[in-house]
Order: C-alpha cells, then sequence, then structure tokens
C-alpha cells in the first residue's frame, strides 16, 4: 500500500536522537547494581586466599563517541567506543591467620559495545523498537585497593578483574535491552497514529507497514487519511507513490500528499461538515448592504413582487467534495459550491428563491506552527451559472459583485480561520519543530524541520 504521508528522519535526525538517547543510556548505566563476589584463589607457595566484594556500585558512566547508522533492511545500530567507567565497592580478604577489609576503585577502561535495533509496527500501526542483538568488550580493567594489606592484591587481581569485566559486560547488555523496552519502546508509543481534529473529523497516521531503513535515512510510511468520526468508509482512489527527494538540510521530513488533503475534503463532506449559512448578522454593518429581497430586486424585478422586502439568507454547500491538485507551483483546487437562496417569511419559515453553482480558482499557502500543518485560501473571482429557480430566469451575472463580496468578506474568513488552527503532525511527545522548510512536488507537499527535544 502506498502511503499518504511519509516520515523521512535523516542521519542529522538520527545523530540528534542518538546523543538524547546516550546521554538517558548513561544515567541507565550509572545506576546499575552488580552482584557482589566471593571466592576463593589458591597462589602458588603461598596458600589459599579467600576475598569476598560487596556494595558494588557505578558513580559514572561515560559514553564519549557513539554512532548510530541505518542498516538496510534490519534497523539500526548503535556503536560505542572508548567508553570508560568507574566502580566502587567494599572488599574483605583471609589469608591464612590475616583479615583485612577496605573499598577499592575500579577504573574501566576501552569499553566498546554495539547494538542492533529492530524496528516494526504493532497491529493498531503504531511503531515497535527491541534489541536484536547487543555485545560488549571491555579491554582494561584496573583496580585500586584502600587498606593496611592492600597489597594482597597482587595476589588475586587476573582473577577479581577478569570476574568484575564479565559480570560488566554482561549486565551493561541487559540494561541496554531493559532500557529500550522500557524507555525507549514507551517514549516512540507516545506517536499518536490516531488524533481527533474536531467533533467530526479524525485522521490516521499508522503505520501501513514497518518503518524502513536506508542507507541515509529511516523512513516511516503512514497511512496518512483523513476520516468522519461518525462513520469511516473506504477511500475511492489510492495514493500515488512519492518520489522522495534526496535532501538533508533538516533532521526530518513530512511528505503530505495530494491523497491526505484529498481525504480532508472527503470526511468534511460526508460528515456535511462543508455547509455553511450567510445570514444579515454576519455582515459587517459600516458596509451598508442589507441582505433582503430589496437588495437583489434590481436584478431581479419579480423577486420584489413574489416576497416584498423580506431578509434573506444563503446556505452554502458543496454538492461533490472538492478534489485538489499538488504541484511545483504549489496547491489549486476549483471548488463547486452551491448557494441556496431563501426569503425569510414573517413566520420563520424559508421560501427557496433560487440555486446558483459557485465555481473558484482557490490557491493555498501552507506552513507548520507549533507541530501543525496551518494554511491560508486564496481566492479568484467567482464564476456563476444559474442551476434552479423559483423566480422566474434572470442574468446571473448581475450578482456577480454580490457573490464576491458575500464569500469574501464572510466565507473566506471563516475557512482561513478554521486553516489556522492547523492539522496535527506525526510526532512524539515532547518534540518541537524549528528552521522550517516548505517545498513543493509533483502530488505531495514537502515539509522539513530541525528538531528539538524537551526533557521532562
Amino acid at each position: 500500500t502506498n502511503p499518504g504521508f511519509v516520515v523521512r528522519i535523516t542521519q542529522a535526525g538520527l545523530d540528534y536522537a542518538q546523543q538524547q538517547g546516550i546521554a538517558i543510556l548513561e544515567k541507565e548505566l550509572a545506576q546499575l547494581t552488580l552482584p557482589d563476589i566471593s571466592g576463593d584463589s589458591r597462589v602458588l607457595h603461598v596458600g589459599k586466599v579467600r576475598y569476598s566484594f560487596s556494595r558494588l556500585r557505578i558513580p559514572s558512566f561515560r559514553l564519549p563517541h557513539s554512532r548510530i547508522t541505518p542498516i538496510s533492511n534490519v534497523g539500526l545500530q548503535v556503536s560505542i567506543s572508548n567508553a570508560f567507567a568507574e566502580l566502587d565497592g567494599d572488599w574483605r580478604v583471609k589469608f591464612l591467620f590475616i583479615r583485612d577489609h577496605g573499598s577499592f576503585n575500579l577504573k574501566v577502561e576501552n569499553v566498546y559495545l554495539k547494538i542492533a535495533l529492530r524496528l516494526g509496527s504493532d497491529t493498531t500501526g503504531k511503531p515497535t523498537i527491541s534489541t536484536s542483538d547487543c555485545s560488549a568488550r571491555i579491554s582494561k580493567v584496573r583496580v585500586l585497593f584502600s587498606g593496611k594489606l592492600g597489597w594482597l592484591y597482587n595476589l588475586f587481581h587476573r582473577v577479581i578483574e577478569s570476574k568484575l569485566r564479565k559480570n560488566l559486560e554482561r549486565k551493561v547488555c541487559d540494561n541496554v535491552v531493559e532500557s529500550v523496552q522500557n524507555e525507549l519502546q514507551t517514549y516512540i508509543r507516545t506517536l499518536r497514529v490516531t488524533a481527533r481534529i474536531d467533533d467530526k473529523i479524525g485522521i490516521d497516521y499508522s503505520l501501513v507497514a514497518p518503518p524502513r531503513a536506508t542507507a541515509q535515512s529511516l523512513d516511516a510510511d503512514l497511512k496518512g487519511e483523513f476520516y468522519s468520526l461518525a462513520h469511516r468508509s473506504t477511500v475511492p482512489f489510492s495514493p500515488l507513490p512519492l518520489a522522495f527527494p534526496s535532501d538533508h538540510e533538516r533532521m526530518v521530513y513530512f511528505g503530505a500528499s495530494s491523497y491526505f488533503f484529498n481525504t480532508a475534503g472527503i470526511a468534511y463532506h460526508k460528515a456535511g461538515a462543508l455547509v455553511f449559512e450567510i445570514t444579515e448578522a454576519m455582515i459587517p454593518k459600516e458596509s451598508e448592504f442589507r441582505l433582503d429581497t430589496s437588495a437583489f430586486s434590481a436584478f431581479i424585478p419579480q423577486l420584489e413582487e413574489m416576497y416584498p422586502n423580506m431578509p434573506m439568507k444563503f446556505r452554502l454547500s458543496t454538492p461533490t467534495a472538492p478534489f485538489l491538485t499538488i504541484g511545483p507551483g504549489g496547491i489549486s483546487f476549483q471548488p463547486i459550491v452551491d448557494a441556496q437562496a431563501y426569503a425569510i417569511l414573517p413566520n420563520s419559515s424559508l421560501a427557496p428563491l433560487f440555486l446558483l453553482s459557485l465555481v473558484r480558482n482557490v490557491s493555498a499557502v501552507i506552513n507548520v506552527r507549533s507541530g501543525r500543518i496551518v494554511g491560508s485560501l486564496d481566492v479568484g473571482r467567482i464564476r456563476l451559472s444559474l442551476k434552479d429557480s423559483a423566480v422566474g430566469h434572470f442574468q446571473v451575472q448581475f450578482l456577480q459583485t454580490i457573490m464576491n463580496y458575500l464569500t469574501s468578506i464572510i466565507l473566506l474568513p471563516h475557512l482561513n480561520a478554521r486553516l489556522d488552527e492547523g492539522f496535527p503532525l506525526p510526532l512524539l511527545d515532547r518534540i518541537q519543530l524549528s528552521n522550517i522548510l516548505v517545498r513543493f512536488h509533483q502530488n505531495f507537499l514537502l515539509l522539513g524541520a530541525d528538531v528539538r527535544f524537551q526533557p521532562r
């Protein structure tokens, strides 16, 4: 299934994610607890040395050099090199008739970590992440003892350093697996794959396939479809393939296809949300224009005879869902609007007068603000035609100026106010966008941005 919406995280975005993730992993590793170690070490020509190490803790764990790389058809690989840590604890030793205890400090250097992350999606279309492999290697361990008989360390230091190294290598990977499951997996599930827009419309950002790693980026193909909350039905057309450009100036890119925008038109049309009324109360008082039969009688003489000096209203609706096109020049469409005119009778009932068909060229300006796609419409002159009349035939071109005026001062500001509220982008929790880029391509809109993570 072709996606209606694509999210691309570039290498710059992955590098930023790696910085944030490594900072969290450092804190997690600094809280590692290692099991107590005890045993015997037989020293040649000397005898048996019995030892125990307890209260092992890691006051600091530093990961200065790391790299995250997308691996095609696999996922992500995190490589960490030249990491180092310190470990403190207490030691106790018994050797012949000698007993002693003290504290020690363990210097762990040249730590190498390689972590493979598998990316997927669950049955709800949410992304999933897990550790498919983890290997840790520590090439250098040095123990520094305190205590009166610290020289005893020389009798068994190789055994202790070997055990501490193996324990630490195992615990580091255990901690990585746990952090990915508890921290990273929990965090990426903050991506809302469905969002309620208002009381009538929702939007579906569920994954149509697992995230796809390429040599330079990580792509997520999303459904990108608006739907009616009351009744969701199948869209009568499919998304076209998106020829995503090889652009890597920003950390993240969003590709919103014409399918994405056109399902919005279908959803709002089916939900009955593309209906609007123009009444006298909406017209600015300073305009001195009155919406009544007297104002139209100069163009439709029979109107004054049938409904003299009565207030009027227009009911605007779309017979079909608006369908837009996206090209290098921007977004454009020609919505067809039916404008039914009514006379409001003294008993408040409505008398149908005439039905006009309005066609207007519309272009859209798109931007991103506060994690939402926002926009505004710019319109050209209306083309009118008469579809039906209960007051006889008349020349519709005489109504051109009036209908242009009514739609420009009432309908257009209403639509732009709604578009200015915007529609949410598929973002993880606590992500803010900056340095926005907007470009138009054939059949889709490309939005680029840099990312900033806001810690709790």
